[in-house]
């Protein structure tokens, strides 16, 4: 069993606290925030539940930012005092966690890091298969939750990805995508096709319950591995466009980081949308 710690006890880093402890797949949870008190008191409230929601993982809560050192996995959440971790403050902060802790991944669970991811690699000289956004796979899920609805489906008869920099240069990969175990042109019209794709920067960015969730899933399989694939922010060296860019690409996770990025199954017009988000 292994240990998360979440920087920041906001909207998103609170309820990924909670979601973490009730799918009790980690043995403990530290919240960390300088409003440790805020930060103490959601930890205790959600250490309560445990009689009602019955979990086993123990949380705690620290004010030092130091606390990080020695988990299995470190989500960037947000701050209570000045929200999502970002910018010169952000870079600041993960210089700090990375001093002291050189070896867990870190999960960007916000919609607005992946500058921070690209900045931390390039300027920090983090290792790219350290660094892990769960966002996409926030906005994945969003999508398949408007698409079920469309053909009268669970989310979970649904399979679709996305890729490339959301909101504006992220692509749905229809050429792909099936619901109920069919081509999605077959249950879809082209006209409900084109509004989902149009509708696209406005699930952006996802909810923080949805960022919470799919945070939980990257920090879950970071810290103990996993079998599946994800739609994630990974950094990127693409030739012939530019190194230590950031963009939304199915990965495959292992213990303590990115085992490989693959490269999203597009249509030719979906694949230049994606590689002009890169630019």
């Amino acid at each position: 069993m292994s240990t998360i710690a979440i920087i920041g006890a906001g909207a998103v880093g609170g309820a990924l606290a909670q979601k973490l402890a009730l799918r009790s797949r980690v043995r403990q949870i530290r919240l960390i925030d300088p409003d440790v008190r805020v930060a103490e008191g959601k930890a205790l409230d959600i250490q309560q539940s445990s009689p009602v929601e019955p979990f086993s993982a123990r949380l705690t809560a620290a004010a030092d930012y130091t606390a990080a050192a020695g988990a299995d996995a470190i989500v960037l959440a947000d701050l209570l005092a000045t929200g999502e971790i970002a910018g010169e403050g952000g870079l600041a902060l993960v210089r700090q966690i990375a001093a002291v802790e050189p070896r867990a991944p870190f999960v960007f669970a916000g919609g607005g890091q992946r500058e921070l991811m690209a900045r931390s690699a390039g300027e920090l000289h983090v290792s790219a298969r350290r660094l892990v956004g769960s966002a996409p796979l926030a906005l994945e899920s969003a999508l398949r939750a408007c698409t079920a609805a469309l053909v009268d489906a669970s989310p979970v008869d649904v399979s679709l990805s996305v890729a490339g920099v959301p909101p504006a240069e992220a692509v749905i990969a229809w050429q792909s995508a099936t619901a109920y175990n069919q081509p999605i042109e077959r249950v879809l019209p082209a006209h409900q096709i084109a509004s989902l794709s149009a509708r696209l920067p406005a699930l952006w960015p996802p909810s923080p319950f949805t960022l919470a969730s799919a945070g939980a899933r990257i920090s879950e399989a970071l810290a103990s591995g996993s079998r599946r694939r994800y739609t994630c922010f990974a950094v990127l060296d693409v030739p012939g466009i530019g190194r230590n860019l950031v963009a939304a690409v199915p990965v495959e996770i292992m213990k303590g980081g990115v085992g490989r990025t693959l490269d999203p199954a597009l249509s030719r017009h979906e694949r230049t949308q994606f590689e002009r988000g890169l630019r």
